[in-house]
């Protein structure tokens, strides 16, 4: 459905019932997917109160007059932005839906259990949200008499996974629905997600920059369909996306990111107070000398958000993601000035908004002609590379990580003797009732060497034996989030251990193979129960991986029947995660780039 056919259907509608059932749930992912349409979404950041706070009214009337622009083509409502609590992103896309717009809904993990996140899937899509965008969520910066206590019981790529499982039926099983649903197999509609997610490409540092695009191969993988560049001011990284995403063979549509700037709002960016938007100093003093103008620099800062969306579609994104707009004019001031623009101008706005970090790291080679990148990988990433894939990597690595590969090898690689010895221990303990002087051992073991929070299911061979637990603000077991600022942790004094882990592995030539593997999510029923017993008999992810990759197997006709065939597929999923092995269809950069 187009935009003007939207509105059509909104002025025709008797109720908003009819407008929404009037309202095509496929509109927005078949404009993504056509390669000739240009999309824009505008997003739209909910107040705090009630429905008919003066906040409230003022973000109605400003939604209500992008419903019916026909150059809108959808509205996004986040979801308690920058980790304040907001009005909930349903109330105000209720309002959206119910006129006929497209919406697509933020759904953020922080404030949330897996339950939780579970019955707001079925809810949203009861009422008729399908476009799902999946976040982790900035970590809590206040509430009700100090700080929130943030959740963040799964991340966003367990979120993918297990709205994606929803959508698909597989999840929960015909059993877990009730008698009913189990005995009326037609009585179970899938809720028909459109699903999305955010990738941030203006790091600093090769050790944020690639994990980043690892991260978001992981996210594509478990059903991303969709993607949004975080804010950021730098054409060549723009394009640099682009490009890496071609390579890596992540044909999904992609949406570039262009924020209409205030002084304040490019004070908070610059200074790291709002996690993962990036400001250079150069920038910054630009801002700082337009803002000091009669109109507090709005001219500027809307041709710069229109230069954004001109060179967006020249690069060939799928669409604009608009930002930061107060009213409905600043949107129409942006796309009217963008209009002005011949097919060409992107060439000469690209070379302007180029506002690069000291130092900054690029994946591929600049191109000279256009100041943008080229198709060749940068050579001293892969001189880098080369080095790291000689040895000794023990000197080049800490010596508590070598320490810890070789314990890993020699204990808990799955059929390995020690391995073998260690389950059969483990089993014989429990069935005396024997366990607990051994987990009370464990602990005595790992609280001091990783700072142990006794989860149960233990990531350290997933993290290059960093305890996301203890050593990650928001517990990211499956990559990254995006609010890293030079490598540390959006909440002070931190140092992101995704780095560190990146830094560790690379030193052995396996940085490649990081997030080759399937989306991990902890088991809270093991949690104040011993991680070895757990891992050595099956019960950790490692374990529920390896029996879902069984299974998987046994259906297909060529599938192996030997004894042999769980423990292999264990011993992949753990290997690769501890940084000992690659699988066969890991994502490596070939020598032959350069």
């Amino acid at each position: 459905m187009s935009p003007r056919t939207r509105r059509t259907a909104h002025e025709t509608a008797g109720s908003p019932a009819e407008a929404a059932a009037a309202r095509d749930p496929s509109a927005l992912r078949a404009r993504l997917r056509d390669p000739a349409a240009f999309t824009t979404i505008v997003e739209l950041v909910p107040w705090r109160g009630v429905l008919d706070d003066p906040g409230g009214r003022r973000a109605r009337v400003m939604a209500a007059a992008l419903a019916t622009d026909p150059r809108v083509d959808a509205l996004s409502v986040t979801d308690n932005a920058g980790g304040h609590a907001m009005a909930s992103p349903e109330i105000l896309g209720r309002e959206l839906l119910d006129a006929g717009s497209e919406v697509i809904v933020h759904v953020a993990c922080r404030d949330r259990n897996r339950n939780e996140l579970t019955s707001l899937g079925w809810r949203l899509a009861s009422a008729g949200f399908h476009n799902v965008l999946c976040l982790s969520g900035d970590y809590p910066v206040a509430g009700y008499e100090g700080l929130a206590r943030p959740v963040f019981d799964l991340d966003s790529v367990a979120l993918l996974a297990m709205y994606t499982e929803i959508d698909a039926g597989r999840w929960p099983v015909a059993g877990d629905r009730g008698a009913a649903h189990a005995a009326a197999a037609e009585a179970w509609a899938p809720p028909d997600f459109f699903l999305g997610a955010v990738v941030n490409n203006h790091k600093r540092l090769e050790a944020e920059v690639i994990p980043q695009y690892q991260k978001l191969a992981l996210k594509v993988r478990t059903g991303a369909r969709y993607v949004i560049s975080q804010v950021g001011y730098d054409a060549r990284k723009q394009d640099e996306l682009l490009r890496w995403m071609r390579r890596a063979g992540l044909s999904v549509p992609t949406i570039a990111n262009a924020f209409i700037l205030t002084r304040g709002a490019a004070r908070a960016f610059h200074s790291g107070r709002i996690p993962g938007c990036t400001v250079t100093d150069e920038l910054l003093a630009i801002v700082e000398r337009e803002g000091a103008s009669p109109d507090k620099g709005k001219a500027y800062f809307v041709e710069i958000a229109a230069k954004q969306a001109a060179i967006a579609k020249g690069l060939g994104y799928a669409g604009i993601y608009i930002g930061g707009a107060a009213t409905h004019d600043d949107v129409g001031r942006i796309l009217d000035t963008a209009a002005t623009y011949g097919p060409d101008d992107w060439r000469t706005f690209a070379r302007e908004i180029r506002f690069e970090q000291p130092d900054e790291f690029h994946f591929f080679e600049e191109d000279p002609e256009t100041g943008l990148s080229s198709d060749v990988v940068s050579r001293p990433y892969l001189r880098s590379k080369r080095r790291a894939a000689r040895p000794p990597h023990a000197l080049r690595a800490p010596v508590a990580y070598t320490v810890n590969r070789l314990v890993h090898g020699a204990v808990f690689a799955p059929g390995s003797f020690g391995f073998e010895r260690a389950a059969w221990g483990h089993g014989l303990l429990e069935k005396y009732h024997l366990g607990k002087p051994l987990h009370v051992f464990e602990q005595a073991v790992k609280v001091p060497l990783y700072d142990c929070r006794d989860c149960g299911d233990c990531s350290l061979p997933d993290i290059a034996y960093l305890c996301p637990e203890s050593q990650c603000a928001k517990n990211q077991r499956n990559g990254p989030c995006g609010g890293t600022h030079d490598g540390a942790c959006e909440v002070p004094g931190r140092t992101c251990i995704w780095v560190r882990a990146y830094d560790r592995l690379k030193a052995w030539g396996e940085a490649d193979a990081m997030l080759d593997r399937p989306p991990i999510t902890t088991d809270n029923a093991l949690r104040r129960t011993s991680a070895w017993a757990n891992t050595f008999l099956g019960r950790d992810h490692f374990g529920r991986l390896a029996a879902a990759a069984a299974a998987a197997a046994a259906t297909t006709p060529e599938a192996a029947t030997t004894p042999e065939a769980a423990t292999t597929a264990r011993t992949t999923a753990r290997d690769v995660s501890a940084g000992t092995g690659t699988p066969s269809g890991a994502t490596q950069t070939k020598e032959t780039d350069a």
